[in-house]
């Protein structure tokens, strides 16, 4: 999520199951308008402090994440008191009554929340991680990252990644690895979004010699 820090002008992210923590690398995005980020390992909603000077935000996917607690109305309160501007939150049209009612029943977010040891990526081995890492099946994780990547193929006019070319990982390559390969995708699509014509003249000629070395490289393995 760190490379959010160099995209001012991006306006859609999907980072759902990717093991975020903190939001910080988020608040120079002042285009931003739609943020998916769904099952990933954010823990406390002071990380909202970090949106709430994102003057076009409207849509917010945050469910499933550890912050959301145990609460469903006390923590959509919390977020709407705080992001007033949202049209929708976990994909749940957001209404004038449930704005105003925020202001009641809503905990106001005034500072940031204090500094993790655990970086963003795949955590420390934890009972919570391990307890996590058990509940989300691979099939789930896959599904849902395959619809997040097409979504951003769609937007760049690319064609849909066809479910059993984006799932053949290697069988030794652990849930880890693979969420930073989607991240990493996920990434690339979203940078190739603010480049021009020869921008991405340039990512065509490195992407054309990488393959060939690739497939010079199974040649000689065969």
């Amino acid at each position: 999520i760190s490379i959010c820090r160099d995209l001012p002008n991006i306006e859609v992210i999907t980072f759902s199951v990717n093991g975020i923590s903190d939001l910080e690398p988020l608040n120079q995005c002042q285009n931003l308008s739609e943020l998916y980020l769904r099952k990933n390992n954010i823990a406390s909603l002071n990380e909202l402090f970090y949106l709430k000077n994102l003057p076009r935000l409207r849509v917010l996917w945050l469910s499933e994440n550890p912050c959301c607690g145990s609460d469903p109305h006390r923590y959509r309160m919390t977020v709407l008191r705080n992001l007033p501007s949202l049209q929708k939150l976990d994909n749940q049209a957001v209404t004038e009554e449930e704005l105003s009612q925020a202001l009641i029943d809503g905990e106001e977010i005034t500072a940031p929340p204090a500094r993790r040891s655990v970086e963003n990526g795949c955590p420390e081995s934890t009972e919570s991680s391990a307890a996590e890492s058990t509940t989300e099946t691979e099939s789930e994780l896959l599904n849902f990252s395959l619809e997040e990547t097409n979504k951003i193929r769609e937007e760049l006019g690319m064609k849909p990644v066809p479910r059993d070319k984006f799932s053949s990982f290697s069988p030794g390559e652990t849930d880890c690895n693979r969420k930073k390969r989607n991240n990493v995708l996920n990434a690339i699509l979203l940078l190739m979004k603010e480049l021009d014509a020869e921008g991405l003249e340039i990512i065509q000629q490195t992407v054309g010699r990488r393959l060939q070395a690739f497939r010079k490289k199974e040649l000689q393995e065969e």
